[in-house]
């Protein structure tokens, strides 16, 4: 993301109009990367936000409410004591570097009027926000580096991050700069740009040369004088409302000339900062959560594989029951062929359940012929009763096995935090994912919603007909059993995972009266948003709602009907 100089200058150009003068009023740190000041000035309340977060550093105002943790970290109470009350006196960084100055006019302990600093570094993942006094004598910083270039620790100077770079500002006419372009061996204007002059990035130089329909590497002496007094343009209106942060992908966004002209707004700028950032860091909340949720669901559909695949294997051994009943009773009807003074290993006895066929018996020469039928008969009924248990706890784990692939499907079909919390929900109250919640996994997905929270179903209209989707289990069962009326429409995959659909009958139609494109439709829909969303020829069940009943004990989202018709969505 191009947090640049231009967008840094620009930012503190429009902080410098508002924020001048505001009085500290609340500080407070929503995550350990992240500081917001609570300003007042002129009856109007500012939050500033100073983010250090590599992926999302950054310093603008803020509309979006966070947080405030009830325990706050050491640095959120160092500024409490040192800035609390203060005044800003200035906002402001060096040329287009991305280090900010904010000084302020604070009372101290023995009620002194006092000069207090921070530097709000924007570098990535070496961003960070340190507190000086007026000496620019470190008091503290919010990360502690090991920083071989700079010792930012307390008590020692504050420095700036040493450039070699050249300032474009300082540049006084296009002679210069082709000098200066002359004098490199880069032939690429965005390596040129970025590697000489403090502050440039590449989406800044990219995006304007797409603007002014420059090639990067083949232009001519006019191209180079056009894109120098258009950035010496675009520096000389930063701060009005003559340049304007535009975005050119869901990751970038830079600074360009607002040709329109039309932005009122002052602040216009660190609005769209926020609301990126906002946007980015929601996402990102979003998809850290889900994939933890997916971590844990996996953990458990291991497991269950495993069970699953034990169980088959003694499934196998049962298959061997049979053959012990046959040799314990074999033994007994041939019991006075056998000499019971002899130890054999092996007895071929005729089997009258296959034609007197000879059949050889295997046998322990340890123990008796007796002892031998009746280890045989023992091992039947071991294995006639581990049949009986096992079958069933087959059935209970494939029950489980389904129930867990229906939470996996619902976490790839969640679009929004809302989603993933009810999911979560939904796994922290089920009995066989409870156990891999931990604490840690629990900090990192979203907190329970309450039970008796309005759960927002998703809903398209088709014609004269409202029809809602449900998301997931905790939604689908919602939408079938709460939310539908007796005579309301109910779609579903046949035997696929996927949302239930919902058409809403108002005027309690037949369905033979519902038109046929109408259900089709439906039963698109529901197709959609299955795990058969890329099959061909799919089966969609429907019925009227009333139809659909719930079994006592069964899982979240799991269903019975009955009286229903399908349709092959093609």
């Amino acid at each position: 993301m191009a947090f640049d100089g231009f967008i840094t200058k620009s930012v503190i150009s429009e902080l410098e109009t508002s924020l001048i003068g505001a009085k500290v009023n609340k500080v407070f740190e929503p995550t350990k990367n992240e500081i917001i000041l609570g300003l007042y000035n002129n009856g109007i309340n500012y939050a500033l936000e100073l983010c250090a977060n590599p992926e999302f550093c950054r310093i603008c105002l803020t509309t979006h409410s966070k947080p405030n943790p009830q325990n706050a970290y050491n640095f959120c109470m160092l500024l409490r004591k040192y800035l609390t009350g203060g005044k800003i006196i200035s906002i402001s960084n060096y040329d287009l570097e991305r280090t900010i100055e904010i000084k302020f006019e604070v009372y101290n302990e023995l009620n002194d009027l006092v000069t207090r600093k921070i530097f709000i570094e924007i570098m990535s993942r070496q961003s960070n926000i340190i507190l000086t006094n007026e000496k620019n004598i470190i008091i503290d910083t919010l990360k502690h580096f090991d920083n071989k270039a700079r010792e930012l620790l307390p008590a020692h100077e504050y420095t700036f991050t040493p450039t070699t770079k050249i300032s474009f500002i300082n540049i006084e006419s296009f002679e210069e700069f082709e000098n200066i372009l002359n004098s490199q061996e880069e032939k690429s204007l965005n390596k040129f740009f970025m590697n000489t002059f403090i502050g440039f990035s590449k989406p800044f130089i990219k995006e304007n040369l797409k603007i002014l329909n420059i090639s990067d590497t083949d232009y001519s002496n006019e191209d180079l004088k056009l894109i120098y007094n258009h950035i010496k343009n675009i520096i000389s209106n930063m701060g009005t409302p003559n340049v304007s942060c535009k975005q050119i992908s869901d990751k970038d966004y830079t600074l360009v000339l607002n040709t329109e002209n039309n932005n009122e707004n002052n602040l216009s700028i660190n609005f769209f900062l926020d609301d990126f950032y906002f946007n980015k860091e929601q996402n990102s909340v979003f998809i850290n959560s889900r994939n933890s949720l997916l971590k844990i669901v996996s953990t458990s559909l291991k497991k269950v594989y495993k069970k699953i695949e034990n169980i088959n294997s003694k499934l196998k051994e049962c298959d061997e029951m049979d053959t012990f009943r046959l040799y314990g009773e074999l033994l007994t009807a041939n019991l006075y062929k056998v000499n019971p003074n002899e130890n054999l290993e092996k007895i071929t006895v005729d089997n009258y359940y296959n034609e007197n066929k000879p059949t050889v018996i295997p046998l322990d020469k340890s123990i008796s012929i007796h002892k031998n039928i009746e280890k045989y008969f023992k091992k039947y009924n071991k294995l006639k009763n581990a049949l009986s248990i096992v079958s069933e706890q087959k059935k209970e784990a494939e029950k489980e096995l389904d129930y867990i692939e229906s939470i996996v499907f619902n976490l790839g079909n969640s679009r929004t935090l809302s989603d993933i919390n009810e999911v979560y929900e939904e796994i922290a109250e089920n009995i066989s994912t409870k156990k891999a919640l931990s604490q840690k996994e629990k900090n990192k997905t979203p907190k329970k919603k309450a039970k008796d929270s309005i759960i927002d179903l998703d809903s398209i209209d088709i014609g004269k007909f409202k029809i809602y989707i449900g998301k997931n289990n905790i939604q689908n069962d919602y939408l079938s059993l709460k939310f539908a009326n007796p005579n309301d429409i109910w779609f579903h995959t046949q035997k696929i995972h996927g949302s239930h659909i919902l058409l809403r009958n108002q005027e309690n139609l037949e369905v033979s009266d519902i038109p046929e494109d109408v259900l089709y439709k439906c039963a698109v829909l529901a197709k959609q948003n299955s795990k058969a969303s890329n099959s061909l020829n799919v089966p969609v069940d429907y019925c009227y709602a009333r139809y659909v009943k719930k079994v006592s004990g069964a899982k979240p989202g799991m269903v019975i009907y009955n009286n229903f018709k399908t349709i092959i969505v093609k």
